[in-house]
């Protein structure tokens, strides 16, 4: 059995620590059940479930640390890894960055663990991969998915009398739909904590839609457009930009929150005023574990208010050295979103390209975020309020950035790989070249 309830998890924790001999001692105790189900070809390929636990010990003499695993938890299995930690610490060079674990902490009783996700059995998964299955194959579609879902917890404790415990569970579903003649394809994503959230048969048609109404696309000019970009699609932009928002890099002028003379841009304007970005752990839709890898505290954050920026991420020691208190970095993103559904913002559009997805992204200037990369599994062309046929996929050059700054429409939030992020219309988005690729 790999998950531990908190009890379960102090007493090995506590029975690890009273090995120790270093100076500081923090120990991580984790431990997960998975099952998966993956198709291709319509036909179910693989199907699995795992099992694992994992202790980690950390040991510090000074500023020097060495860090040990193991899975056998029996007090002679406990004792050799705290002394191996050991070992390896007093051979270890000096951190100079090196900060003391912290000392006792309150937290908020996380939101992320579903029974009825903890629950999933073999039956479920093979339907879920029935739903896609056979609908596809009735329109004359391939369907390849893959589900995984799992439950798990995290525990740590350290010499300084801190103790944190979580349990978590998680689903993801992917899947992607061709037409059999190979000029379409369709693409759906969905993620929750809890699975009574998802629905499965939702998900296939729409990604069975997308793939039947994406056949025998055209080719149009390259440009630039007014796009209507799906969660999955902005998402795909939106990380990077949540990426920067780290003082140290803007600090030293290796981002885009950079700023002269060695300081950053909280404070500044950088996008429209429309735009707030904020984390919060307790967020029903997306929540998340309400402490890190240190043992910090986890709280409601906002990063990004009426287009300001208004907060960096602060780890301990940069934040020491700043003289500033540590600001945890974001653990999940939340884009404030409007009313507007996909159709009404379809319907409210003289001419764009509607975008399911961005795929093959890579950076071409890290100082402006400008990135570049390839729609995917649908792309629309979109005319007085309908979508008037398919198109080839383009190329694009975009900063998230200069997206945000030509914003015209915000839509409903999507939950999308744990985060919150709105449907957005968007000006002047810059496509470069075509691609054959289907």
């Amino acid at each position: 059995m790999a998950i531990y309830t908190k009890e379960e998890a102090r007493k090995i924790l506590e029975k690890a620590l009273s090995f120790s001999k270093a100076d500081t001692c923090e120990i991580n105790l984790s431990g997960y059940n998975s099952g998966n189900i993956r198709y291709a070809r319509n036909t179910v390929s693989t199907s699995g479930y795992s099992s694992n636990q994992s202790l980690a010990v950390q040991s510090s003499f000074g500023k020097k640390s060495g860090t040990a695993t193991i899975d056998e938890f029996d007090d002679a299995s406990l004792e050799k890894v705290v002394r191996r930690a050991e070992e390896l610490a007093q051979l270890s060079p000096e951190n100079p960055e090196f900060m003391e674990p912290l000392g006792p902490q309150i937290y908020d009783e996380s939101i992320t663990y579903s029974e009825s996700t903890a629950n999933i059995t073999p039956e479920y998964r093979a339907e879920v991969a029935s739903s896609s299955i056979v609908p596809a194959a009735a329109k004359d579609v391939t369907a390849a998915g893959f589900l995984n879902d799992s439950a798990g917890f995290s525990a740590m404790i350290n010499s300084k009398g801190l103790f944190a415990y979580n349990q978590s569970t998680d689903l993801e579903f992917t899947v992607t739909m061709r037409t059999n003649d190979g000029t379409g394809s369709g693409w759906v994503s969905r993620d929750f904590n809890d699975v009574n959230k998802f629905d499965a048969e939702e998900a296939a048609k729409t990604a069975i839609d997308k793939a039947v109404l994406s056949r025998e696309a055209k080719a149009i000019e390259p440009g630039k457009y007014t796009v209507i970009l799906e969660p999955a699609a902005s998402a795909d932009l939106l990380r990077n930009m949540f990426r920067s928002l780290n003082a140290r890099s803007a600090d030293e002028g290796r981002s885009f929150m950079s700023a002269p003379e060695g300081k950053n841009k909280i404070g500044e304007k950088i996008v429209d005023e429309r735009v707030n970005i904020y984390s919060d752990p307790l967020h029903p839709e997306v929540p998340t574990a309400t402490w890190n890898g240190e043992g910090q505290p986890i709280k409601k954050t906002s990063w990004i208010e009426n287009g300001v920026v208004k907060n960096l991420a602060y780890d301990r020691f940069w934040a020491k050295e700043k003289g500033v208190e540590p600001v945890p970095f974001p653990s999940n993103a939340i884009m404030a979103g409007g009313d507007a559904s996909l159709e009404d913002l379809i319907k409210s559009t003289k001419k764009g390209i509607l975008v399911t997805r961005l795929w093959y992204i890579r950076s071409v200037d890290p100082q402006t975020l400008l990135y570049t990369g390839l729609t995917r599994d649908g792309t629309f062309y979109i005319e007085n309020g309908e979508i008037k046929y398919p198109v080839k996929n383009f190329r694009f050059n975009e900063s998230p950035i200069i997206m945000l700054n030509n914003l015209e429409t915000l839509g409903k939030q999507v939950r999308i790989n744990g985060n919150l992020i709105p449907y957005m219309k968007v000006r002047d988005f810059t496509f470069t070249s075509l691609s054959d690729a289907v």
